[in-house]
């Protein structure tokens, strides 16, 4: 997926494909396979069995969880454009989700394009640099993750040391700042027009990120709001159809959420999904076919969870009543 044509040149929305035909055949067979693969080895009866038994007022909590962590994410995005987007919340949201339920939708992780295009749409901000704060997005939840990884690692195996690395990894964060104010002094100084012009597209993209420190304590503030949310309602959803210790259910669900750095990825994230939460559980002793049921039934959860927002989210206004400022230099 190719952005734009030449590293001077501003990517056009008629340059932007959601997808080659190569990743929707990879999807398609991904998706038939995990059909199969339910179908031959746990059954969907013994499969969805386990519904039956999970209460409706817990259901309507874990969706409220997750719709949460959605908001979040909008909020997000609202405050890393700061002051630019003040007054254009309604919008945002419906940015964020949209974004996210194309993330969830479409094979091989098309569904990221979606989101310069619609920061084109709603508030004229150019791809490149939307794509930029996109990727700076995506290093937060990255990191964030990480920082997950060490709380699952503590789980297993109490330790003073785990809550070090984890202080020393979140203040790590930090060094973001220096950097994009270092990239914004090569612009104002006019040493960038001398630079090749990928050079310029990579100042443009470090420029992207924070530049204030309470700007980035704020955004990374939200960013961890927004995973402990949705892997405590993942969480505690997994753990009603695995019955296993719970930082073998938290870490199934990192599984399910690091299944997006695989080099294939299903449509709707079929099989590439179940695949990770599989592979992740399986060498901790839980039973494939046990982890196979508990991640279909996980990602059904996702799915339905996903076509209820986005439908929502299309009853929120395309244009709010703000005048977003121009992108600051």
């Amino acid at each position: 997926m190719r952005l734009f044509n030449s590293p001077d040149q501003e990517p056009s929305e008629a340059g932007v494909r959601l997808g080659r035909p190569r990743d929707w055949l990879i999807g398609t067979a991904l998706l038939l396979a995990l059909l199969l693969a339910v179908h031959f080895t746990v059954g969907w009866g013994p499969l969805l069995a386990p519904w039956r038994e999970l209460s409706l007022g817990l259901l309507v909590v874990l969706f409220v969880l997750s719709a949460l962590s959605y908001a979040l994410r909008a909020v997000r995005v609202h405050d890393y454009f700061r002051p630019r987007f003040n007054g254009c919340f309604p919008t945002v949201l419906r940015l964020s989700i949209l974004h996210n339920a194309a993330n969830n939708l479409l094979p091989m992780r098309t569904g990221e394009v979606v989101f310069p295009l619609l920061m084109r749409r709603y508030f004229g901000h150019g791809l490149l640099d939307a794509s930029a704060a996109l990727l700076w997005i995506r290093l937060l939840d990255l990191h964030c993750l990480a920082l997950i990884g060490i709380f699952i690692l503590n789980l297993r195996d109490p330790s003073g040391w785990w809550w070090i690395l984890a202080i020393a990894w979140t203040g790590a964060v930090m060094l973001l700042v220096p950097l994009g104010r270092f990239a914004a002094r090569m612009k104002t100084s006019g040493r960038l027009d001398r630079r090749a012009g990928t050079t310029r597209v990579l100042v443009r993209v470090i420029m992207a990120a924070p530049r204030e420190i309470w700007t980035l304590a704020r955004v990374y503030l939200w960013t961890l709001l927004t995973w402990a949310l949705k892997f405590a309602a993942f969480a505690i959803l997994l753990g009603h159809f695995l019955p296993i210790d719970f930082w073998r259910v938290m870490t199934g669900v990192m599984g399910a959420e690091l299944s997006s750095v695989l080099p294939f990825h299903g449509i709707a994230g079929s099989g590439s999904y179940e695949i990770a939460i599989v592979a992740a559980l399986t060498p901790l002793g839980v039973d494939p076919q046990q982890a196979l049921a508990g991640a279909v039934n996980l990602h059904l959860f996702l799915l339905g969870t996903t076509l209820i927002l986005a439908a929502l989210a299309f009853a929120l206004p395309r244009r709010s009543p703000c005048h977003a400022a121009p992108p600051a230099p």
